[in-house]
């Protein structure tokens, strides 16, 4: 919760226009959608450049994708991906292979990383298995909806972003107009003989 407060209060204060910041949301957003973990933050601010939004705004878009929100990110990705690709879910269940997927994908790259230095040969099959049936439908079947949620989180945020500016201006023309008629004002005030 504090995150998504930070997050909200962030963006509040961006000096951008609506539609620039909520480009960037989108942007980031979009990126939420893929299993590019570790560049999220970066592919989100260079979409952001290209489509012309707020970097700050991209990144922090990203936080779409958290611990709450990337089972669902994942499962609808991951289901969408099989459909493109025209292949079907395993019968039993994802639950039942993820984990050795994972499992055997991360043997792969340690056996391959001591083979660099040692007799063994390298063997990449249990990561093709995982490129094949986890990183690639996860990636493809991202692009959609990741669009489609980029693209509803940025008509929803032009308007919220708008009030809220809007708001914030009034306050402080209200605050400068207070400031202005205050008699203890330094410019009011007459000048001290001493």
């Amino acid at each position: 919760m504090r995150a998504f407060e930070y997050v909200k209060h962030r963006l509040r204060r961006l000096p951008d226009t609506p539609e620039k910041i909520s480009r960037g949301v989108a942007a980031g957003v979009f990126i939420a959608f893929t299993p590019l973990f570790g560049l999220h933050f970066v592919l989100a601010a260079l979409i952001a450049k290209i489509i012309r939004g707020n970097i700050i705004a991209a990144i922090l878009g990203t936080f779409f994708g958290n611990p709450l929100t990337y089972v669902p990110i994942a499962a609808v990705s991951f289901e969408m991906g099989h459909l493109i690709l025209g292949r079907r879910l395993p019968e039993d269940g994802i639950e039942l292979t993820l984990g050795e997927t994972f499992a055997g994908a991360g043997r792969d790259l340690w056996s391959n990383f001591l083979a660099l230095f040692g007799p063994e040969r390298m063997d990449w099959h249990r990561l093709d298995i995982f490129y094949r049936d986890i990183f690639l439908p996860f990636l493809v079947g991202g692009i959609l909806p990741g669009i489609v949620t980029g693209i509803v989180m940025y008509y929803i945020s032009v308007p919220v972003i708008r009030a809220y500016q809007n708001r914030r201006r009034k306050k402080l023309r209200a605050k400068l107009a207070q400031l202005g008629n205050n008699p203890h004002d330094m410019h009011d005030q007459e000048p001290d003989p001493h």
